[in-house]
């Protein structure tokens, strides 16, 4: 392998056997060097090796200095330190892109569109800033947060028994830390059916229909979740829905299954559905599309930029160009603690 290769964050997921979520988590905390080109993050084959080999020597048994009663020195099998363990800081910024220190890595997790506008906004009001895209499910975002994983967190998520969007989530997933919630924007959720709506489905009922053919969307996407609420409120078993275990992972794909006559229904945004001929929208729900960042010290600068560009007639004159979007309380906090 030449030394001039580089690999993208998904190639490295892929070559580490780990998420994109731990490689930007590695790049964060400078394990793992990393450098720009245009709004792709990129690694060198050579440090990658490195981190590599730091790792395997991380993992080695360290010979026992003491006696008998003296621990043995020897790092836990299954235990692999990162190599910041081992790497002084000078050593780290050394092996950094022209011998600089990184900059500021901000990781906004989530899959809508608006969230790629709001990092070349925030890349702009905060040229030290680095803002990493990563695209996942509104739970799986918030559990990325609680790990440490996610700076910016967009989340849409349903709780049946109080109508509520998003809080009661944050507030159980979230526990011991503090944090603030911040609107981004409202969309209308409903469903993808065929040209004409041949099976006639209005309703959440229609769906246990024998004839009708489900695409779901993965677990813990604010999609997933909105439909097994309305399920459970009205008392029909979800995983008894013909479909309900074939999963797609946004939804440009569960749209385009359901205009190539795949499947009769599945759950989506508008927008998708203005995107993918083929299909009609039946919209059911306005749904909350919320921002969470993690209060500290260190985050308040930009978490203050955030909230400005939401605010911002700028940012807001670019979204309102895309359909489907209510912008009308972007930028209101929630809740803070």
């Amino acid at each position: 392998m030449s030394e001039n290769t580089s690999y993208t964050t998904e190639e490295i997921a892929r070559l580490l056997k780990i998420s994109k979520l731990k490689v930007y988590d590695l790049i964060k905390k400078g394990e793992l060097p990393s450098y720009r080109v245009g709004k792709q993050m990129r690694v060198d084959h050579t440090d990658l090796e490195a981190y590599k080999q730091l790792s395997r020597s991380a993992s080695s048994p360290v010979p026992a200095s003491g006696g008998a009663d003296e621990p043995s020195g020897q790092v836990p099998s299954g235990l692999l330190l990162p190599p910041s363990a081992l790497m002084p800081p000078l050593q780290l910024m050394q092996n950094s892109p022209l011998g600089k220190p990184p900059g500021l890595n901000i990781v906004i997790t989530g899959q809508d569109i608006s969230l790629d506008i709001l990092a070349t906004h925030l890349e702009r009001a905060q040229p030290s800033a680095r803002p990493l895209r990563s695209y996942a499910g509104s739970l799986d975002s918030l559990i990325a947060m609680y790990r440490g994983e996610s700076d910016i967190v967009s989340t849409h998520l349903l709780d049946g028994d109080t109508g509520e969007y998003n809080l009661p989530y944050i507030r159980k997933l979230l526990v011991g830390y503090s944090f603030i919630v911040v609107h981004m924007l409202a969309r209308s959720a409903g469903f993808y059916v065929q040209k004409g709506n041949p099976k006639a489905i209005r309703d959440w009922a229609n769906l246990a229909g024998r004839d009708i053919r489900l695409v779901n969307r993965e677990r813990g996407s604010g999609a997933r979740v909105l439909l097994e609420e309305q399920l459970r409120l009205i008392g029909i078993r979800a995983s008894a829905l013909n479909g309900y275990g074939r999963e797609e992972n946004s939804h440009l794909a569960v749209a385009g299954v359901v205009a190539r006559g795949e499947a009769d229904v599945g759950i989506g945004t508008e927008k998708a559905a203005k995107i993918v001929e083929g299909v009609d929208f039946i919209p059911m729900i306005q749904e909350r599309y919320d921002l969470v960042m993690i209060k500290k010290p260190e985050n308040e600068a930009w978490i203050q930029s955030v909230i400005d560009i939401l605010r911002s007639p700028s940012f807001q004159s670019e979204l309102s160009s895309i359909h489907g979007y209510d912008l009308s309380g972007t930028g209101r906090i929630l809740f803070e603690n």
